[in-house]
């Protein structure tokens, strides 16, 4: 079925598709699950999601290739991801076969909303875990719901490959080390908001936030990773913390950084006040990819980086990748999963 979509004026935002999937869990246990039409959900109004953020989520995209067929992107780190964020608000964790067959089905079932190769857009996937169920009192949930929808999307960041400015909001935390800052959960977002306003209001693309403690090191951009390569090109360098969201993304450029590149690719902490020491820096993640960083605000100053083109470091990084999502370029075994 042709579908009546401008694949290149696609933004990152929500569309209703004609599938999802839906599992319950309840007596100990999650129902095998399966596809289901309409995007509305009915919970009980004492539901532990709704009053003590007792949720979590994850992002993933599937890729349509030159051949025409359907691939997902490292999923089985998705799954586990969603396992760890689940632990961490003791939840039930979704098994890793029952996450990658919904969300395989979720994919086939919407594969006219795949967007077709070389539109650069994909099809987004949004697993989503919620405690459910008739609880009042400060617990978990007796009950829990998991569901996978998608959407076909665009670039995160308007204008997608492109270098964007950067502040430093040092005023705001976006979440505690030791608390839920390595979970995906909603929490942490809606922590990310203030930040965010203050930062589209000062005509920048998103705040870089510091470490909670001492305020000296960088932490994450937005709801994205951080990394940065150093003046001679050869080591690739992002924060090391315990309250950083490990990206699926960020770990897949270390190890192509590494393995691919030769490039001395390390998890450190990284000063707010080391800025000089990089040629290169950007923000990475699901939805954003690779997005370069210009330059960054730090109390009224601004450091540029290169001329503010894109760098090569990182053009190469982000056309390795990417040719890996896409089928373009030989993938790491085990990255990629073919649907259907």
């Amino acid at each position: 079925m042709a579908v009546d979509i401008d694949w290149n004026a696609l933004g990152f935002n929500y569309m209703e598709l004609p599938y999802r999937y839906e599992a319950h869990f309840k007596d100990g246990a999650w129902d095998e699950g399966g596809l289901v039409q309409g995007n509305t959900l009915q919970l009980n109004v004492g539901s532990p999601a709704l009053h003590y953020g007792q949720s979590a989520f994850e992002g993933l995209k599937a890729y349509r290739t030159k051949k025409g067929t359907i691939q997902l992107f490292r999923p089985d780190l998705n799954a586990q991801r969603l396992q760890d964020s689940a632990s961490k608000l003791l939840m039930p964790p979704v098994p890793t076969d029952q996450f990658l067959v919904a969300a395989k089905q979720v994919v086939a079932a919407n594969a006219d909303y795949v967007p077709p190769y070389g539109t650069g857009a994909t099809l987004y996937l949004r697993p989503l875990l919620l405690g459910v169920g008739p609880n009042i009192g400060v617990a978990p949930a007796k009950e829990y719901l998991f569901t996978i929808f998608a959407m076909p999307v665009g670039a995160y960041y308007k204008g997608g490959m492109v270098p964007t400015k950067f502040i430093v909001a040092d005023h705001f935390d976006r979440a505690a080390h030791y608390g839920t800052g390595q979970s995906k959960v909603g929490g942490n977002y809606a922590a990310s908001l203030q930040a965010g306003k203050y930062a589209h209001e000062h005509g920048y693309g998103d705040a870089i936030y510091l470490d909670p403690i001492e305020h000296k090191y960088i932490e994450e951009v937005g709801s994205a990773n951080f990394f940065a390569i150093t003046k001679d090109g050869k080591r690739f360098l992002t924060p090391q913390s315990p309250s950083i969201l490990p990206s699926i993304t960020r770990c897949s450029l270390l190890a192509l950084a590494r393995d691919r590149f030769g490039l001395d690719a390390e998890e450190t902490q990284i000063p707010i006040t080391s800025l000089a020491d990089f040629a290169e820096a950007g923000a990475c993640g699901t939805a954003a990819v690779i997005t370069p960083i210009d330059s960054i605000t730090y109390h009224d100053q601004v450091h540029q980086f290169g001329d503010g083109g894109i760098g090569t470091v990182t053009q190469r990084l982000y056309d390795e990748l990417t040719g890996i999502q896409f089928g373009d370029v030989p993938a790491p075994a085990g990255w990629t999963v073919t649907v259907g």
